[in-house]
């Protein structure tokens, strides 16, 4: 799926589609959760299968972060509901109309929605490559870790590693945030800007 124009930042269109769990309105459907949106090429594709199944097996990693997900393809909800026998339940597979501002392409996309509604983090994947599910919970943990703790996440973080102090926090007041303690990792060139605590 391609949201024509939508940026890191931008509100999330506020569609409305048939679901398999009845008609939904999006910004009604996140409530006050973060949510992620799957777009699936169309229903039965072997990789997208792979995905659902994976999905459903990590909803309760999902919804102990407040996440709720939606996936969403070309097909028609009674081609969803036979197509879910096959993976079991995810929270909710929804069709979208052409006359929504959603247009879906032979591309997989992941979008990261925020409870304010705003998009965090987009990934376009080609058809033949399955989403890494790891890789979108860890992004979650940074995502989260930004909005609640003024951190940020260095290369190749992982949960329970050292993060980093967001560079517009003064040295003081990230010495009252972080109890753990603050250090810095100098650099080749001897400044010392990247600041580290371990995770909050």
């Amino acid at each position: 799926a391609a949201m024509p124009g939508l940026l890191l930042g931008d509100e999330a269109p506020n569609f409305e589609a048939e679901t398999t769990q009845g008609r939904i309105r999006f910004h009604d459907f996140l409530g006050d959760s973060w949510g992620i949106l799957f777009s699936h090429p169309r229903d039965f594709t072997p990789v997208c299968t792979t995905e659902l199944g994976r999905a459903a097996k990590l909803a309760p990693e999902f919804s102990k972060r407040n996440v709720k997900m939606i996936a969403l393809s070309i097909d028609s909800v009674q081609d969803h509901l036979s197509w879910s026998k096959v993976w079991g339940p995810c929270r909710a597979v929804g069709q979208i109309s052409s006359a929504q501002p959603l247009t879906l392409s032979p591309c997989a996309q992941v979008f990261v929605f925020g409870p304010d509604k705003k998009l965090k983090l987009s990934i376009l994947y080609p058809a033949t490559t399955g989403r890494n599910f790891d890789e979108i919970l860890r992004v979650v943990d940074s995502l989260q870790l930004t909005a609640y703790k003024k951190v940020a996440t260095p290369v190749d973080w992982k949960p329970g590693d050292s993060v980093m102090v967001v560079p517009t926090l003064p040295d003081e007041e990230a010495k009252k945030l972080f109890p753990k303690g603050v250090f810095t990792k100098g650099l080749p060139s001897g400044k010392k800007y990247l600041r580290y605590t371990p995770q909050p």
